[in-house]
């Protein structure tokens, strides 16, 4: 079943399919929290999701992979499109609290030469 939640007090969360959920917090640096497996049939989630930060006129972003199992090639373009943005607002895009795992992906893809990793 697909479910859809949006809560835009705080933070809006998007669950879809029961691999992936996103959280993106209404700080003055808006974090992406990103819980599950980021995968070919969920990307489009986390599209949607940024999207608003991609209309925006923010300049800085973190993307806390804490909960972050597994990422795709597609999720990893889907970074690239938001660090694209970012980059061309003039700010900066951090990722911080990659599992080894996925660090290991960031590594092999030259990913970690890309964005800040923390």
């Amino acid at each position: 079943m697909n479910v859809f939640l949006f809560t835009f007090d705080y933070f809006i969360t998007i669950k879809k399919y029961q691999q992936m959920e996103i959280k993106i917090s209404k700080d003055p640096v808006p974090v992406i929290s990103i819980e599950g497996r980021m995968d070919t049939g969920n990307t489009v989630i986390f599209e949607e999701a940024i999207a608003p930060l991609l209309k925006s006129d923010t300049k800085e972003v973190i993307i806390d992979g804490t909960g972050l199992e597994y990422i795709s090639s597609s999720g990893l373009r889907q970074f690239l499109v938001l660090q694209k943005n970012i980059k061309e607002k003039g700010g900066s895009l951090t990722v911080r609290n990659l599992r080894a795992e996925i660090k290991d992906i960031f590594d092999l893809t030259g990913f970690t030469n890309i964005f800040t990793i923390v």
